[in-house]
C-alpha cells in the first residue's frame, strides 16, 4: 500500500515510524514531514493546511490510505475533499471535527448525552465575560478557554479573579493567540489527576488505546503557561483495563452515537482529556485526532500492525480488530526552544542526536535539514 501521513510534528513522525514497520506499507510519504520523518518516508513539500495541494499529491502518487495528524487540516475539511474523490483517509469530516474546533459545541454534545463534565458559560463579548467574573457566585480557580483551535495554548487556569480578568483581556482584547478570540468559555475547575484516553473508532466500534498522562505546563513542578505538551508517559496506573473500557462505553460511545444523530458522524482517532475527580472521571475536552505528545509514548508499546487497524477503520471493520500491547512503559520528554510557548528563536541547531541511548527513540517536531549534522 502507498500511505500518506499529513503533518510535520512529532506525532506525525511517530505515526510514520509505526506505519513504516507494516509489511503492507509499500511506499510512505509525509506532507510536509520534518528532518526526522525523512528517515522512514519521503517528505513532500506540501503544507498540512494546503488541502488542494494534499489532494493533488495523493492523486498523483496513487495513495491508498491517508492519515491526518493536525487538527487544523481536519477543521479545513481535508477529509471531506478526499472522500469526495473516493480516497480512503483516517480522520473525521469538518462537521465531526467540531468536537475539537468548537469547545462549546463539544459541551453541548456532552450535555445532551449526560457525559460528566465541568459547568461552563459562553461569552462573545469581553465586557460580559468580565461582568460574569466579577459576580460573587463565580468561584475560583476557573478555567478560561478560547472556543476555537489554539494549538493547546488557548487555556488558562486562573487561580483568582485577577488572573481570570487578565486572561479574558489577553484572549478577547489583546489577541495574544494571534487574533482576538470571538468566543470564550469560563469553565468550572475540576480537581484531580488528568488522563488522556485515545480510541480508534469507525463510527460504530470504539477501540481504546493505552491510557496516558501528559504534562501541559511549560515549567518543572507543573508550573507556568499551558503548551501543546511537554511530555507524557503510558500506560498509567490511574486507569486499569476495566476502567478504560468503562470510559469507552460510558463516555466515548455515547458521544460518537450522538454526533452521528446530529449529522456530524465521527470516524478516526477520538481523544478524551479527562480529570479523575472524587466523583468519577469528567471530561475536560475532546480532540478530533491523536494526541501530541501522547502518540509518541503509546505507539512504541503497540504490538502488531497499525496499518491493518487503520485500514479496518476506514472499511468500518474495527469490530474485527484486537490490539495487543508490549509490557512495560514508555516515557517521553519534549525539548523546546527557550521562550516557548511564547515568542522563541527558531532555526537553532540540535546537537547530540548521535549520542542518544539505543533504547530511546527520537521523534522530531518541525526540524529541518541544515548545515551541520543533526540540524
Amino acid at each position: 500500500m502507498r500511505v500518506l501521513v499529513i503533518g510535520g510534528g512529532a506525532r506525525e513522525h511517530a505515526l510514520a515510524w509505526k506505519l513504516a514497520q507494516s509489511p503492507r506499507c509499500e511506499r510512505l510519504y509525509c506532507a510536509p514531514g520534518n528532518w526526522g520523518t525523512k528517515g522512514v518516508a519521503e517528505n513532500l513539500p506540501v503544507a498540512a493546511h494546503d488541502v488542494d495541494g494534499l489532494l493533488a499529491a495523493a492523486v498523483d502518487r496513487r495513495i491508498d490510505l491517508t492519515v491526518v495528524g493536525p487538527e487544523e487540516s481536519l477543521a479545513r475539511g481535508v477529509v471531506d475533499r478526499f472522500r469526495e474523490r473516493g480516497l480512503a483517509i483516517v480522520g473525521p469530516t469538518r462537521a465531526g471535527a467540531q468536537i475539537e474546533s468548537s469547545k462549546w459545541w463539544a459541551k453541548e454534545i456532552m450535555r445532551e448525552t449526560g457525559v460528566p463534565t465541568g459547568r461552563a458559560a459562553r461569552f462573545t463579548e469581553s465586557a460580559v465575560a468580565l461582568d460574569y467574573l466579577g459576580r460573587r457566585e463565580t468561584t475560583f480557580p476557573a478555567v478560561i478557554k478560547a472556543d476555537g483551535l489554539a494549538a493547546g495554548k488557548g487555556v488558562v487556569v486562573a487561580r483568582d479573579r485577577e488572573a481570570a480578568v487578565a486572561a479574558v483581556r489577553d484572549f478577547m482584547e489583546e489577541g495574544t493567540l494571534g487574533t482576538p478570540v470571538r468566543t470564550l468559555l469560563v469553565e468550572e475547575f475540576l480537581e484531580g489527576r488528568e488522563v488522556s484516553v485515545l480510541a480508534l473508532t469507525d463510527g460504530e466500534t470504539v477501540l481504546p488505546l493505552l491510557p496516558a498522562c501528559d504534562y501541559k505546563r511549560v515549567g518543572d513542578g507543573d508550573r507556568g503557561p499551558n503548551t501543546g505538551g511537554m511530555g507524557a508517559y503510558a500506560p498509567t496506573s490511574l486507569l486499569d483495563a476495566a476502567a478504560t473500557r468503562r470510559i469507552a462505553t460510558q463516555i466515548l460511545v455515547p458521544v460518537v452515537k450522538r454526533m452521528a444523530r446530529k449529522g456530524a458522524p465521527f470516524s478516526g482517532i477520538l481523544y478524551a482529556g479527562l480529570v479523575l475527580t472524587a466523583f468519577g472521571p469528567k471530561v475536560i475536552e475532546f480532540n478530533a485526532r491523536a494526541g501530541d505528545p501522547e502518540t509518541e509514548v503509546i505507539l512504541p508499546l503497540l504490538r502488531g500492525d497499525l496499518l491493518d487497524a487503520l485500514v479496518a477503520l476506514t472499511q468500518r471493520r474495527l469490530r474485527d480488530v484486537a490490539l495487543d500491547w508490549e509490557p512495560g512503559a514508555a516515557v517521553g520528554v519534549v525539548l523546546a526552544s527557550g521562550g516557548y510557548p511564547g515568542p522563541y528563536e527558531a532555526g537553532l541547531p540540535v546537537a547530540g542526536l548521535d549520542a542518544v541511548d539505543q533504547d530511546a527513540i527520537v521523534f522530531h517536531a518541525g526540524t529541518r535539514a541544515g548545515e551541520g549534522a543533526g540540524r
